[in-house]
């Protein structure tokens, strides 16, 4: 069996976290989210993968290379222009073609169990199942309405007020038949949710939804993305960690340097070659990329560094994200904040 991710989009709701770096590679816990869909496709036996490429996209490739690395053959199908979910897919028919296949996104974070969501497809003998989670507001989703047996008999993306008809929200995994090809066209944007689904529906095609148990949730926002670290660390997720647990609930990698006199919390992440200074303060649900510094005297607490970041002498960070490489000036107190590299990518 083969999978599809997509990872072409802009990510335009985590701007200016994406102004730099594609939203697949945005990290969760010190590693890129689709490296985590990577290792949960891997895991359940699925390692030959096609990932569609368009926005910063040698980045991708730059990072994951043929898949080697991560135990699965990556292929990729770079598009000069955006074609939508349902057009990319189509895009990519003659390595999907054979078999059952899936898709997912590239920038959600979940330990979905594939097992169940394939031996649903197959004993309902669906052309198409959607995984679907429950959801506090669907209308940031697509949602559907199943029957009795679990046949998707109304799709809506994005409902809005009274249209709202369910809370059972499209997770973004999806098995299809190869036949589903045959409904898609060539060199066409086109839409899975707004087109592909409706179409379906129209013509009573057997296209199924399977309500999971499992973990998901959507980082396409900052408040998703910080949300997701905090799940992460309270082990709502199934994830890889980067780094060993050093003690409960504290991670730490390899040649770190943590001063004595420093205070390291828990939950917290510190990521490979580190520098923790006098009298720092590194505190509850805090994840430090790799060769990061946190200088004397600074405080650290619920935000997320990326790699190469340095928080200055006597400066107080919390519920922040801070970019690559980025450095917070010294005795400052930054509550709520994002900072980033003001670059744009060349061509932006």
């Amino acid at each position: 069996m083969k999978a599809m991710i997509l990872a072409a989009g802009v990510g335009s709701r985590l701007d200016p976290l994406t102004r730099n770096l594609p939203k697949p590679l945005v990290p969760i816990v010190n590693r890129p989210v689709m490296e985590h869909i990577v290792y949960m496709l891997r895991d359940h036996g699925i390692v030959d993968i096609v990932v569609n490429l368009h926005y910063l996209g040698d980045q991708i490739e730059a990072y994951f290379g043929d898949g080697s690395r991560f135990g699965v053959n990556l292929h990729y199908q770079r598009e000069d222009q955006l074609w939508g979910d349902a057009g990319s897919v189509k895009r990519a028919e003659d390595i999907l073609k054979d078999d059952t296949f899936i898709v997912v996104g590239g920038d959600d974070l979940s330990d979905m169990d594939i097992g169940r969501l394939l031996k649903a497809h197959k004993d309902k003998k669906a052309l198409a199942t959607i995984g679907l989670s429950l959801v506090d507001d669907p209308s940031q989703y697509g949602i559907v309405l199943l029957n009795e047996e679990g046949r998707v008999t109304r799709f809506l993306e994005k409902p809005k007020g009274e249209v709202i008809f369910s809370n059972m929200a499209n997770t973004g995994f999806y098995v299809f038949e190869p036949e589903v090809f045959d409904l898609i066209p060539r060199g066409t944007f086109y839409l899975l949710g707004r087109t592909l689904f409706p179409l379906l529906l129209q013509q009573q095609r057997p296209v199924y939804g399977h309500l999971t148990a499992s973990y998901w949730r959507d980082v396409g926002d900052l408040a998703a993305y910080r949300s997701a670290h905090l799940d992460a660390l309270a082990d709502r997720v199934r994830i890889k960690f980067p780094v060993p647990q050093q003690r409960k609930f504290v991670w730490i990698g390899d040649n770190v340097e943590i001063d004595p006199t420093a205070e390291i919390g828990y939950p917290v992440v510190i990521g490979d070659n580190c520098k923790i200074g006098p009298g720092a303060r590194v505190l509850e649900n805090t994840i430090i990329g790799q060769g990061c510094e946190v200088e004397s005297g600074a405080v650290v607490k619920e935000s997320i560094l990326w790699d190469g970041a340095v928080v200055l002498e006597g400066t107080w960070l919390e519920r922040c994200v801070v970019g690559s490489n980025c450095h917070v000036r010294t005795n400052v107190a930054v509550f709520d904040g994002l900072i980033v590299s003001p670059q744009r990518p060349a061509g932006r």
